[in-house]
């Protein structure tokens, strides 16, 4: 089997396909579609998300020191793609595509109520890395719709139906 070599890319795939919502004083909420996330640390419980340094969000995060992370179910693929395409700067996403705002418990932004799972996340530390910067934040609380709980009250990802971004599409995890 031969291999062929490319230059340095973002080749990782899958990529999980969530929505961030961010607040900064005297601003309104702003939902962002990001796939650059991961997990860092169980025990603190420690994430990231990569933001590029231009976009509305970074400086929303930049400003609060807090988001929170709200995977969508493939069911809002269709909202999910639009808050990708236009700048919360210039539009009010919650109200383009319906999506319902739920106070959190311990961060000033809101959740998504119609996301299945909702992460509220307080930035640690900012590592500027080039053209994005990595928020490194604490998890605070992780947040569950009833509905996607098994009778043990654990997840349970058919229910909840998350999807990844590959190579320019969207792909069904399941």
């Amino acid at each position: 089997m031969s291999k062929v070599m490319q230059k340095a890319n973002t080749a990782l795939f899958p990529l999980p396909t969530i929505l961030v919502t961010s607040m900064a004083e005297g601003c309104p909420p702003n939902i962002m579609t990001l796939a650059w996330t991961g997990i860092m640390n169980s025990e603190p419980p420690i994430l990231y998300i990569g933001v590029n340094t231009i976009r509305y969000s970074h400086k929303l995060i930049q400003e609060s020191g807090e988001f929170v992370i709200n995977i969508p179910s493939a069911d809002l693929a269709r909202q999910v793609d639009y808050c990708g395409q236009v700048s919360g700067d210039k539009v009010d996403k919650f109200m383009d595509t319906g999506l319902t705002a739920t106070p959190a418990a311990f961060v000033k932004t809101p959740m998504i109520t119609e996301c299945p799972v909702n992460i509220e996340c307080r930035v640690r530390e900012t590592l500027c890395l080039g053209s994005h910067d990595a928020f490194i934040a604490d998890i605070l609380a992780v947040h569950y719709n009833e509905e996607v709980l098994n009778e043990k009250g654990r997840p349970d990802i058919s229910l909840i139906k998350p999807y990844g971004y590959s190579l320019g599409e969207y792909r069904l995890l399941s």
